[in-house]
């Protein structure tokens, strides 16, 4: 485990993985293979993943209050927020579509945000909780992370499949912007947390 390298006197590169003697605090220490600077742990890791995953869950909000889209036509405007892209879709009989918006657009970001939020409080907490289980879900939330533009693009096959052409045009819409920030902010938080601090505030038997 990482905390029995540290207690060895040891630090992990987090780029190539490689093990090097830590050095002492007051020099600034880099990877001998490839330059990356080495700290025993991610600076300020908690702090840094709160702090983006609450920015995450208040834009979560309007992502899903706002339009995403707005079509224009002959007959007026509609916009169309998530949910009711996905009821259209559902009364248009695309229920594959549906499903997937669904997943993509509101299952996933939730279960990201939820997941996130379990893993920082069971480090502050220090829960004895399985911290391998524990470690599997943060790779979890870690791999989706890296698919996550996939929700984005899920939005923009819901706008090509309502695109009638020269009889409307469809916009974007402001609930776009927020979604995106969602995704990016979920993807900062999981990246600036360190799986490490799991293993640290794991109580010794």
């Amino acid at each position: 485990m990482s905390s029995d390298a540290l207690a060895a006197g040891f630090v992990r590169c987090s780029s190539c993985e490689r093990l090097w003697p830590a050095a002492q605090p007051e020099k600034a220490a880099r990877c001998g293979r490839c330059g990356a600077a080495l700290a025993a742990r991610k600076p300020d890791s908690l702090r840094r993943s709160w702090a983006l995953l609450i920015a995450a869950a208040i834009c979560y909000v309007p992502a899903n209050l706002l339009p995403v889209m707005i079509v224009s036509g002959p007959g007026g405007s509609e916009a169309d927020t998530i949910l009711s892209g996905v009821v259209s879709m559902f009364g248009a009989g695309w229920y594959g579509v549906g499903v997937l918006i669904f997943f993509a657009s509101i299952t996933v970001p939730v279960l990201k945000m939820l997941i996130l939020f379990a893993l920082l409080v069971s480090v502050q907490r220090r829960w004895a909780w399985s911290p391998r289980d524990r470690t599997r879900l943060y790779r979890i939330v870690e791999l989706v992370g890296r698919w996550s533009m996939l929700d984005m693009f899920v939005v923009s096959v819901s706008v090509a499949l309502v695109q009638l052409g020269a009889v409307a045009t469809v916009e974007p819409g402001i609930g776009a912007t927020f979604f995106a920030a969602v995704v990016v902010l979920t993807m900062f938080a999981a990246s600036s947390f360190d799986p490490r601090l799991i293993w640290d505030a794991t109580p010794r038997k």
